[in-house]
């Protein structure tokens, strides 16, 4: 006879009164919750917008050719529900659509803080009980949109206040970091840590070093950017939890003075700051939002980390392994279904594929396969289902021919979003391999970014590029 704890009895009580409707859809695998990963500029609003296209107007004119569910002529169609989290924002489908049909075209808003919404996807099953049961099947799939930026916390959770600092000073004294940031190191190092709290001082010096955050992810192009809300603070703006800075010189205080250190002083009020950052802010979003995800995809941008240089795809792929440490992972069954979800299926995409010529897609999976290897080694002891796919969540661009030199050569036809131009232009190889720095190419690479050709009408599903295959890898099993 099994016998369960008190502890487990009361979390199957509260679950069970909480919510039935959801325990019951679990428990049936009728729910899936999908996680969107991706750091800034990496597509994830495009994504989700084109995701929730794709279902609501799936249309024999444009077939999801590779999403199985509709292949075999059993979708039947999907809406909009209602989400179960009240307090959050509901993710706003309708301004990103009316951004996509404006004239010109324009790129949806970026997030900048959390939303939710809940598919109900209506189809007809062909094995198992449900076939035998009614006509149509319903799975619920909830998405959570949140800034990339702060996923980039989450590590700071297993740290402390001088465990972040010493992370963050062997980071400012790496180049380009280092140029960048040496006058606000030199003003810190004149600090006396031990001196009382000086809330103007150190207002001041969080200001300078939000500053360095965002030049380090705009002009350089890296990723790991901590802590996240210091450039994406949203209702925080201006509240003394965002005051606060590495202190990179540990090394020079005595251990025990330090110890001792209560907040009346600079160093005490710095490690109070973080640590009411981390417990208030850091824990509570990863309580409340990473503790039930299903299935999750993880959007990258390697062309554009290519752009920046050597430096910012090294900081891209640490990044990324450094995020997933803070996901769920395992085979799910019914129990960790309704009591502790794992994530059991995992999609790496590299984004913007339609900003090559289709023939450099390989090489660029390729790119992606190189980023993502330390991750995927790391899951690959979890026993879950993983997969590289090259997509555009919105087609942008064109295919077509030149002749070069009595060669034909893909290239690709566009609306430039440097210049609002069209413009048709070879963008350049891809590498299969990332080049070492010291045989990085001297003129770098220059892959062009691209703005929605066409005025998009919300009844038409948006042209993609084959995310009927990132639909099929994240829900295809669960709509048999």
């Amino acid at each position: 006879m099994a016998i369960f704890s008190s502890k487990t009895i009361k979390n199957f009580t509260d679950k069970l009164s909480g919510n039935v409707h959801e325990l019951v859809h679990r428990s049936a695998d009728k729910h899936v919750s999908l996680a969107v990963t991706g750091l800034s500029q990496s597509g994830k609003t495009a994504f989700i917008t084109s995701l929730v296209n794709q279902l609501l107007n799936e249309s024999a004119e444009f077939p999801l050719h590779f999403f199985d569910v509709v292949a075999s002529q059993r979708f039947i169609g999907a809406k909009r529900v209602n989400q179960k989290h009240l307090h959050i924002a509901r993710f706003d489908y309708q301004a990103a659509m009316a951004a996509l049909a404006a004239d010109p075209p324009e790129w949806p808003e970026p997030t900048r803080t959390i939303s939710e919404l809940r598919l109900a996807i209506r189809y007809t099953a062909k094995q198992g009980v449900q076939q035998y049961l009614s006509d149509a099947a319903t799975l619920y799939l909830d998405i959570t949109d949140y800034p990339g930026e702060w996923l980039l916390d989450l590590p700071m959770l297993d740290m402390s206040y001088r465990q972040w600092s010493e992370s963050m000073r062997d980071l400012l004294y790496q180049q380009p970091r280092y140029s960048a940031a040496e006058a606000f190191l030199k003003r810190v190092e004149e600090l006396s840590p031990f001196a009382p709290a000086d809330e103007a001082l150190l207002a001041s010096l969080a200001a300078e070093y939000t500053e360095l955050l965002h030049q380090f992810r705009n002009q350089h192009g890296l990723s790991i950017i901590q802590p996240g809300r210091f450039i994406l603070p949203g209702e925080h703006q201006g509240a003394p939890i965002l005051q606060f800075i590495p202190y990179p010189f540990f090394a020079t205080l005595d251990d025990s003075a330090y110890q001792k250190a209560d907040p009346s002083t600079m160093i005490g009020m710095l490690q109070a700051r973080y640590i009411e950052y981390q417990q208030r802010l850091v824990k509570g979003f990863y309580k409340k939002h990473f503790s039930r995800f299903d299935r999750q995809i993880v959007l990258m941008d390697p062309l554009s980390s290519l752009n920046f240089g050597r430096h910012a795809f090294d900081d891209l792929q640490r990044a990324i392994t450094v995020i997933l440490e803070s996901f769920n992972y395992g085979k799910s069954n019914v129990l960790s279904r309704l009591f502790s979800p794992k994530i059991d299926k995992l999609l790496f995409a590299a984004t913007k594929a339609d900003h090559i010529p289709s023939e450099q897609h390989p090489r660029l999976l390729a790119l992606l396969e190189q980023l993502v290897h330390q991750a995927k080694k790391s899951r690959n002891f979890d026993g879950i289902n993983m997969q590289s796919l090259a997509i555009a969540s919105v087609n942008t661009t064109q295919q077509g021919t030149t002749d070069y030199k009595g060669q034909p050569l893909a290239v690709i036809k566009g609306r430039s979003a440097d210049s609002d131009e069209v413009i048709t232009l070879y963008p350049g190889a891809v590498p299969t391999k990332v080049p070492s720095a010291d045989n990085w190419p001297e003129s770098g690479y220059r892959f062009t970014a691209f703005k929605p050709m066409h005025s998009q009408d919300d009844h038409i599903p948006l042209p993609h590029i084959r995310l009927d295959q990132a639909l099929q890898f994240l829900l295809g099993d669960k709509l048999r």
